[in-house]
Protein backbone atom coordinates (compact mmCIF):
# COMPACT_ATOMS: atom_id res chain seq x y z
CA UNK A 1 0.00 0.00 0.00
CA UNK A 2 1.31 3.38 -0.92
CA UNK A 3 2.78 5.70 2.38
CA UNK A 4 1.45 8.75 3.65
CA UNK A 5 4.07 11.75 1.70
CA UNK A 6 5.82 13.32 4.68
CA UNK A 7 4.75 16.79 3.98
CA UNK A 8 1.84 18.43 2.29
CA UNK A 9 2.51 21.68 0.60
CA UNK A 10 0.16 24.05 1.04
CA UNK A 11 -1.95 26.03 -2.24
CA UNK A 12 -0.54 29.50 -2.90
CA UNK A 13 -3.45 31.54 -4.01
CA UNK A 14 -1.06 32.85 -6.91
CA UNK A 15 -2.29 32.18 -10.22
CA UNK A 16 1.84 32.54 -10.90
CA UNK A 17 3.84 31.98 -8.43
CA UNK A 18 7.43 31.83 -8.42
CA UNK A 19 8.85 28.38 -8.46
CA UNK A 20 12.22 28.65 -9.58
CA UNK A 21 15.05 31.85 -9.04
CA UNK A 22 18.05 32.01 -10.84
CA UNK A 23 21.04 33.84 -8.78
CA UNK A 24 23.80 35.69 -9.46
CA UNK A 25 25.87 36.51 -6.71
CA UNK A 26 23.83 37.89 -3.92
CA UNK A 27 21.36 38.90 -6.11
CA UNK A 28 18.02 37.25 -7.81
CA UNK A 29 18.64 37.76 -11.73
CA UNK A 30 15.51 35.73 -13.15
CA UNK A 31 12.54 34.25 -12.10
CA UNK A 32 10.61 31.44 -13.64
CA UNK A 33 6.76 31.37 -12.79
CA UNK A 34 4.36 28.24 -13.25
CA UNK A 35 2.07 25.96 -11.66
CA UNK A 36 1.99 22.55 -10.42
CA UNK A 37 -0.47 19.99 -9.01
CA UNK A 38 0.19 16.38 -6.73
CA UNK A 39 -2.78 13.89 -6.90
CA UNK A 40 -3.65 10.64 -5.68
CA UNK A 41 -5.38 7.96 -7.29
CA UNK A 42 -8.94 8.37 -6.22
CA UNK A 43 -8.60 12.40 -7.65
CA UNK A 44 -7.85 14.04 -4.62
CA UNK A 45 -5.83 17.13 -5.47
CA UNK A 46 -3.57 17.03 -2.01
CA UNK A 47 -1.22 20.22 -3.24
CA UNK A 48 -1.26 22.39 -5.71
CA UNK A 49 0.50 25.68 -6.70
CA UNK A 50 -1.05 27.93 -9.66
CA UNK A 51 -3.70 27.70 -11.75
CA UNK A 52 -3.63 23.53 -12.29
CA UNK A 53 -6.89 24.04 -14.13
CA UNK A 54 -5.22 25.69 -16.85
CA UNK A 55 -4.73 23.69 -19.92
CA UNK A 56 -1.43 23.06 -21.35
CA UNK A 57 0.19 20.57 -23.92
CA UNK A 58 1.78 18.27 -22.16
CA UNK A 59 3.59 17.06 -24.75
CA UNK A 60 6.44 14.14 -24.16
CA UNK A 61 5.42 14.21 -20.66
CA UNK A 62 2.69 11.64 -21.16
CA UNK A 63 4.52 9.31 -23.40
CA UNK A 64 4.33 6.53 -20.30
CA UNK A 65 0.51 6.88 -20.38
CA UNK A 66 0.55 6.39 -24.38
CA UNK A 67 2.64 3.57 -24.10
CA UNK A 68 -0.63 1.65 -22.37
CA UNK A 69 -1.93 1.77 -25.77
CA UNK A 70 1.01 -0.42 -27.22
CA UNK A 71 0.13 -2.85 -24.40
CA UNK A 72 -4.04 -3.02 -24.57
CA UNK A 73 -3.69 -3.16 -28.13
CA UNK A 74 -1.98 -6.19 -28.41
CA UNK A 75 1.28 -5.31 -30.14
CA UNK A 76 3.78 -5.68 -27.07
CA UNK A 77 2.64 -9.82 -27.35
CA UNK A 78 2.45 -9.83 -30.63
CA UNK A 79 5.96 -8.70 -31.24
CA UNK A 80 7.74 -10.00 -27.63
CA UNK A 81 8.38 -6.38 -26.32
CA UNK A 82 9.80 -6.55 -23.29
CA UNK A 83 11.68 -4.18 -20.85
CA UNK A 84 13.71 -2.07 -23.03
CA UNK A 85 11.03 -1.57 -26.13
CA UNK A 86 8.55 -0.64 -23.34
CA UNK A 87 11.03 1.90 -22.23
CA UNK A 88 11.95 3.42 -25.42
CA UNK A 89 8.10 3.79 -25.90
CA UNK A 90 8.00 6.04 -23.24
CA UNK A 91 11.27 8.08 -23.82
CA UNK A 92 12.12 11.07 -24.90
CA UNK A 93 16.28 9.28 -25.41
CA UNK A 94 19.27 11.40 -26.14
CA UNK A 95 20.40 9.26 -29.44
CA UNK A 96 22.97 7.13 -27.71
CA UNK A 97 24.31 4.23 -29.55
CA UNK A 98 22.03 1.39 -27.14
CA UNK A 99 19.11 3.74 -28.17
CA UNK A 100 19.34 3.85 -31.57
CA UNK A 101 20.54 -0.19 -31.91
CA UNK A 102 17.31 -0.90 -30.29
CA UNK A 103 14.87 1.01 -31.63
CA UNK A 104 16.49 -0.10 -35.18
CA UNK A 105 16.13 -3.84 -33.84
CA UNK A 106 12.56 -3.48 -33.15
CA UNK A 107 11.74 -2.04 -36.55
CA UNK A 108 13.81 -4.83 -38.18
CA UNK A 109 11.59 -7.03 -36.40
CA UNK A 110 7.96 -6.04 -37.65
CA UNK A 111 9.60 -6.32 -41.40
CA UNK A 112 10.33 -2.18 -41.16
CA UNK A 113 12.95 -0.07 -41.45
CA UNK A 114 14.25 3.84 -40.06
CA UNK A 115 12.10 5.12 -43.23
CA UNK A 116 8.94 4.12 -41.96
CA UNK A 117 9.52 6.50 -38.98
CA UNK A 118 7.67 9.48 -39.52
CA UNK A 119 8.98 11.88 -36.82
CA UNK A 120 11.62 13.10 -38.49
CA UNK A 121 15.52 13.33 -38.28
CA UNK A 122 17.57 15.90 -35.53
CA UNK A 123 21.04 15.17 -34.20
CA UNK A 124 21.58 13.03 -30.85
CA UNK A 125 20.89 15.09 -27.55
CA UNK A 126 23.94 13.11 -26.28
CA UNK A 127 27.04 15.79 -27.23
CA UNK A 128 29.11 12.01 -27.49
CA UNK A 129 27.01 10.13 -30.08
CA UNK A 130 26.07 13.99 -32.32
CA UNK A 131 29.97 14.36 -32.47
CA UNK A 132 30.73 10.64 -33.38
CA UNK A 133 28.35 10.59 -36.30
CA UNK A 134 30.14 14.42 -37.31
CA UNK A 135 33.63 12.43 -37.25
CA UNK A 136 31.82 9.23 -39.44
CA UNK A 137 30.98 12.13 -41.70
CA UNK A 138 27.02 10.61 -41.29
CA UNK A 139 24.03 12.49 -41.25
CA UNK A 140 21.28 11.94 -37.86
CA UNK A 141 18.00 9.39 -39.03
CA UNK A 142 15.21 9.06 -37.78
CA UNK A 143 16.17 6.35 -35.40
CA UNK A 144 18.15 9.06 -33.59
CA UNK A 145 15.03 11.49 -33.06
CA UNK A 146 14.52 11.30 -29.25
CA UNK A 147 11.13 10.17 -30.22
CA UNK A 148 11.30 7.20 -32.24
CA UNK A 149 10.71 4.99 -29.71
CA UNK A 150 6.81 6.12 -29.19
CA UNK A 151 6.66 6.50 -32.76
CA UNK A 152 7.74 2.76 -32.79
CA UNK A 153 4.94 1.35 -30.62
CA UNK A 154 2.46 3.52 -32.62
CA UNK A 155 3.72 1.58 -35.39
CA UNK A 156 3.57 -1.25 -33.95
CA UNK A 157 -0.09 -1.03 -32.68
CA UNK A 158 -0.80 0.14 -36.96
CA UNK A 159 1.00 -3.36 -38.17
CA UNK A 160 -0.51 -5.48 -35.47
CA UNK A 161 -4.13 -4.12 -36.05
CA UNK A 162 -3.37 -4.30 -39.69
CA UNK A 163 -3.80 -0.50 -40.30
CA UNK A 164 -2.04 1.81 -43.17
CA UNK A 165 1.84 2.23 -41.56
CA UNK A 166 2.16 5.20 -43.90
CA UNK A 167 0.76 8.60 -42.25
CA UNK A 168 0.24 7.03 -39.15
CA UNK A 169 1.18 10.50 -37.41
CA UNK A 170 -2.13 12.08 -38.51
CA UNK A 171 -5.45 13.36 -36.55
CA UNK A 172 -7.70 10.66 -37.92
CA UNK A 173 -5.26 7.30 -38.29
CA UNK A 174 -6.32 4.68 -35.45
CA UNK A 175 -3.08 4.69 -34.47
CA UNK A 176 -3.62 8.24 -32.63
CA UNK A 177 -7.41 7.71 -31.74
CA UNK A 178 -6.39 4.63 -29.76
CA UNK A 179 -3.81 6.58 -27.57
CA UNK A 180 -5.92 10.12 -27.34
CA UNK A 181 -9.13 7.82 -26.13
CA UNK A 182 -7.17 6.34 -23.70
CA UNK A 183 -5.25 9.17 -22.23
CA UNK A 184 -8.46 10.85 -22.03
CA UNK A 185 -9.74 8.48 -19.97
CA UNK A 186 -6.85 7.77 -17.69
CA UNK A 187 -6.81 10.93 -17.01
CA UNK A 188 -10.58 11.95 -16.63
CA UNK A 189 -10.75 14.63 -19.50
CA UNK A 190 -12.44 14.91 -23.35
CA UNK A 191 -9.47 14.84 -25.11
CA UNK A 192 -12.10 15.03 -28.24
CA UNK A 193 -12.91 18.54 -27.86
CA UNK A 194 -9.42 19.94 -26.43
CA UNK A 195 -7.16 22.46 -28.55
CA UNK A 196 -4.95 20.44 -30.50
CA UNK A 197 -1.67 21.17 -32.35
CA UNK A 198 1.33 19.08 -33.90
CA UNK A 199 4.41 18.02 -32.00
CA UNK A 200 7.66 18.23 -32.50
CA UNK A 201 8.00 15.05 -33.91
CA UNK A 202 4.63 15.25 -36.23
CA UNK A 203 2.44 13.71 -33.59
CA UNK A 204 -0.89 14.92 -32.04
CA UNK A 205 -0.38 17.11 -28.97
CA UNK A 206 -3.74 17.94 -26.62
CA UNK A 207 -4.12 20.37 -24.22
CA UNK A 208 -5.41 19.09 -20.69
CA UNK A 209 -5.60 20.70 -17.32
CA UNK A 210 -2.83 20.59 -15.41
CA UNK A 211 -4.40 18.46 -12.45
CA UNK A 212 -5.80 16.31 -15.63
CA UNK A 213 -2.13 15.54 -16.33
CA UNK A 214 -1.34 15.12 -12.33
CA UNK A 215 -4.54 12.35 -12.27
CA UNK A 216 -3.00 10.44 -15.18
CA UNK A 217 -0.06 9.60 -13.37
CA UNK A 218 -1.37 8.84 -10.09
CA UNK A 219 -3.64 6.58 -11.75
CA UNK A 220 -0.65 5.13 -13.34
CA UNK A 221 1.07 4.95 -10.01
CA UNK A 222 -1.54 3.03 -7.74
CA UNK A 223 -3.90 2.01 -10.80
CA UNK A 224 -7.12 3.13 -9.43
CA UNK A 225 -9.91 3.19 -11.06
CA UNK A 226 -8.32 1.17 -13.98
CA UNK A 227 -9.96 -2.07 -15.52
CA UNK A 228 -8.07 -5.30 -14.97
CA UNK A 229 -6.65 -4.70 -18.60
CA UNK A 230 -5.70 -1.52 -17.98
CA UNK A 231 -3.93 -2.08 -14.66
CA UNK A 232 -1.90 -5.28 -16.03
CA UNK A 233 -0.35 -2.58 -18.56
CA UNK A 234 0.03 0.44 -16.34
CA UNK A 235 2.26 -2.06 -13.95
CA UNK A 236 4.25 -3.08 -17.15
CA UNK A 237 5.10 0.43 -17.92
CA UNK A 238 5.84 0.82 -14.67
CA UNK A 239 8.05 -2.52 -14.10
CA UNK A 240 9.64 -1.07 -17.63
CA UNK A 241 10.95 2.05 -16.77
CA UNK A 242 11.93 1.02 -13.60
CA UNK A 243 14.10 -1.69 -15.17
CA UNK A 244 15.81 0.74 -18.06
CA UNK A 245 15.77 4.46 -17.01
CA UNK A 246 18.84 4.75 -19.00
CA UNK A 247 16.47 4.14 -22.36
CA UNK A 248 13.82 6.75 -21.06
CA UNK A 249 16.37 9.53 -20.83
CA UNK A 250 19.87 9.02 -21.42
CA UNK A 251 23.49 8.97 -19.99
CA UNK A 252 23.80 11.89 -17.20
CA UNK A 253 20.22 13.53 -17.62
CA UNK A 254 18.23 14.31 -15.06
CA UNK A 255 15.08 11.88 -15.27
CA UNK A 256 17.20 9.10 -16.57
CA UNK A 257 19.90 10.01 -13.19
CA UNK A 258 16.91 10.20 -10.47
CA UNK A 259 15.33 7.34 -11.89
CA UNK A 260 18.57 4.99 -11.48
CA UNK A 261 19.04 6.50 -8.03
CA UNK A 262 15.82 6.41 -6.14
CA UNK A 263 15.81 2.40 -8.01
CA UNK A 264 12.12 2.57 -9.15
CA UNK A 265 10.09 4.57 -6.48
CA UNK A 266 9.75 7.54 -8.87
CA UNK A 267 8.71 7.62 -12.62
CA UNK A 268 10.07 10.62 -14.07
CA UNK A 269 9.02 12.04 -17.79
CA UNK A 270 9.65 15.66 -18.94
CA UNK A 271 8.38 17.27 -21.84
CA UNK A 272 8.89 20.08 -24.27
CA UNK A 273 8.43 23.83 -22.96
CA UNK A 274 8.35 23.07 -19.38
CA UNK A 275 6.39 20.68 -18.74
CA UNK A 276 7.53 18.01 -16.02
CA UNK A 277 5.36 14.58 -14.91
CA UNK A 278 6.10 12.00 -12.30
CA UNK A 279 4.63 8.69 -10.90
CA UNK A 280 5.05 7.65 -7.13
CA UNK A 281 3.93 4.13 -7.02
CA UNK A 282 5.21 4.45 -2.92
CA UNK A 283 3.11 7.35 -2.62
CA UNK A 284 0.10 6.75 -4.32
CA UNK A 285 0.99 10.45 -6.21
CA UNK A 286 0.94 11.36 -9.56
CA UNK A 287 2.73 15.26 -10.28
CA UNK A 288 2.11 17.66 -13.06
CA UNK A 289 4.50 20.94 -13.66
CA UNK A 290 4.64 23.84 -16.22
CA UNK A 291 7.33 26.20 -15.90
CA UNK A 292 5.21 29.27 -17.66
CA UNK A 293 8.55 30.52 -20.19
CA UNK A 294 9.20 26.52 -21.15
CA UNK A 295 12.41 26.80 -19.56
CA UNK A 296 13.41 23.02 -18.85
CA UNK A 297 16.06 23.65 -15.97
CA UNK A 298 13.39 25.38 -14.09
CA UNK A 299 11.13 22.29 -14.60
CA UNK A 300 13.88 20.07 -13.18
CA UNK A 301 14.77 21.79 -10.26
CA UNK A 302 10.77 22.63 -9.62
CA UNK A 303 10.04 18.85 -9.75
CA UNK A 304 12.79 17.96 -7.65
CA UNK A 305 11.88 20.35 -4.96
CA UNK A 306 8.32 18.81 -5.01
CA UNK A 307 9.57 15.32 -4.70
CA UNK A 308 12.01 16.44 -2.07
CA UNK A 309 9.20 18.10 0.11
CA UNK A 310 7.03 15.20 -0.30
CA UNK A 311 9.56 12.74 0.94
CA UNK A 312 10.30 10.88 -2.22
CA UNK A 313 13.78 11.99 -1.99
CA UNK A 314 15.40 10.75 1.06
CA UNK A 315 18.34 12.76 2.66
CA UNK A 316 21.07 9.82 0.81
CA UNK A 317 19.60 10.37 -2.89
CA UNK A 318 19.12 14.56 -1.94
CA UNK A 319 23.03 14.71 -1.49
CA UNK A 320 23.46 12.21 -3.95
CA UNK A 321 21.21 13.88 -6.67
CA UNK A 322 22.68 17.65 -5.39
CA UNK A 323 24.64 18.75 -9.04
CA UNK A 324 21.28 17.88 -10.45
CA UNK A 325 18.68 18.85 -8.17
CA UNK A 326 20.23 22.42 -6.30
CA UNK A 327 22.86 22.72 -9.48
CA UNK A 328 25.00 26.03 -9.07
CA UNK A 329 25.98 28.21 -11.85
CA UNK A 330 29.66 28.47 -13.34
CA UNK A 331 31.25 30.14 -16.10
CA UNK A 332 33.50 29.76 -18.29
CA UNK A 333 36.20 29.96 -16.39
CA UNK A 334 34.42 27.23 -13.78
CA UNK A 335 34.20 29.61 -10.89
CA UNK A 336 30.79 29.26 -9.37
CA UNK A 337 28.43 32.35 -10.04
CA UNK A 338 24.76 31.60 -9.14
CA UNK A 339 22.61 29.02 -8.82
CA UNK A 340 19.05 27.53 -9.95
CA UNK A 341 17.02 27.36 -6.63
CA UNK A 342 13.25 27.54 -5.30
CA UNK A 343 11.36 30.25 -5.26
CA UNK A 344 10.62 32.27 -1.81
CA UNK A 345 7.97 30.87 0.08
CA UNK A 346 6.14 28.39 -2.07
CA UNK A 347 7.01 24.97 -0.29
CA UNK A 348 6.76 26.54 3.13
Amino acid sequence: MPTEPRARPRALPDAAPVLIEITRGPAVESRHTGAAAVVDGRGKTVACWGDIERAVYPRSAIKPLQTLAVIESGAAEAYALGDAELALASASHAGEPKHVDAVTGWLERMGLGVTDLECGAHAPYAATAAEALLRAGKAPTAAHNNCSGKHSGMLSTARHKGEPVRGYIRFDHPAQARWIKLVGEICGVELARAPRAIDGCSIPTLAAPIRALALGMARLATQEGLHAERRAAAKRVLAAVAARPDLVSGSGRFATVVMEETGGRILLKGGAEGVYCAALPHLGLGIALKIDDGAARAAEVAMAAILRHLGALDDASWRSLAPLCRPTLKNWNGFEVGAIRPGQGWLD
